[in-house]
Formats: C-alpha cells, sequence, structure tokens
C-alpha cells in the first residue's frame, strides 16, 4: 500500500465509508512453490561452531573483571580503580562502574554465543530424529520405501 492510498483509507474511515485492504505479494513469495527458507545441517553445524569459538574466545579476552588477579580476585583494573580511589580520585569510581557496565555487557554476549550455539545443536539433533522418524514412518511393511506415486495418494 502506497502512503497516499494509507491517507486516502484514515480520511474514508474518518467519514464513515466502507475501506478495504489489498496485500501485496513478492514475486516468489509465499504459495508460489519455491521454499520460503532453506538451511541445511552443515549450515546450523558451522553457525553453532563459530557461535561456540566465539564465546571460548570472548571469555577468555574480553575479562577486564579478572585480568591480572591478585589473591583476593581483583583484577588489575579493579586494583587501579580501587589505588585511585584511595588516593580521593574520582576516576577510581568511575573506573568501577566502567569495569562494572563492561562485565555486564560482555555477560551478556557470553550468553547470547552460548544460546546460539546451543539451540543449533539441539535444532540440529531435533531435525535428524524428525527426519528419522518420518522416514520410518515412510516404509512399507517389508521395510522399502514407500514410493512417490503411493505418497501422492495422501495428498489428493
Amino acid at each position: 500500500m502506497a502512503w497516499d492510498e494509507w491517507e486516502d483509507s484514515k480520511a474514508a474511515v474518518a467519514t464513515g465509508r466502507q475501506v478495504s485492504m489489498r496485500l501485496n505479494q513478492v514475486p516468489g513469495g509465499p504459495g508460489s512453490g519455491q521454499a520460503d527458507l532453506v538451511v541445511h545441517q552443515d549450515d546450523l553445524g558451522g553457525v553453532g561452531h563459530e557461535a561456540f569459538v566465539l564465546h571460548g574466545g570472548l571469555r577468555k579476552g574480553a575479562d577486564v573483571a579478572g585480568a591480572g588477579a591478585n589473591k583476593e580476585g581483583a583484577g588489575s583494573t579493579m586494583q587501579a580503580a580501587a589505588a585511585l580511589k584511595g588516593s580521593n580520585f574520582a576516576l577510581g569510581g568511575e573506573l568501577e562502574t566502567t569495569v562494572s557496565v563492561w562485565t555486564s555487557q560482555v555477560k551478556s554476549v557470553l550468553q547470547a554465543c552460548a544460546h546460539i550455539s546451543n539451540h543449533l545443536d539441539y535444532s540440529k539433533k531435533a531435525h535428524a530424529e524428525d527426519d528419522a522418524a518420518i522416514a520410518a514412518s515412510l516404509q512399507n511393511r517389508d521395510g522399502s520405501a514407500v514410493s512417490v506415486s503411493r505418497l501422492s495418494e495422501y495428498f489428493k
């Protein structure tokens, strides 16, 4: 629907006239016989693996709070923040806040990477199980595959 059609429709509703809407369709879209989404098992595995690798690298490389930790577990950045605060520098408190916000955001990204990796692993496994169940249900009694001509009877 173009903008002028939208404005005309709004005006028609305001005056109480009957308004109808027609939704356009993208050529080759739903109903055209072409698949909307195609994902191959290798694609899922590759994306899941990359999310796993990113998770591991980010966990090691972005740990500002734990980098250079002392025996109490405070990282070098937090040690610097404490030293600055102890010397009455306002930067000390700001550095603590920065580490806190950074750590929170890194944890969010790590959770997203883990979720993506786990979900894709689960999806890959679930679809493989679905495929196996469908293949098992589409067998003749002797274990041979059901013919295409016989399958088409189910869709009539």
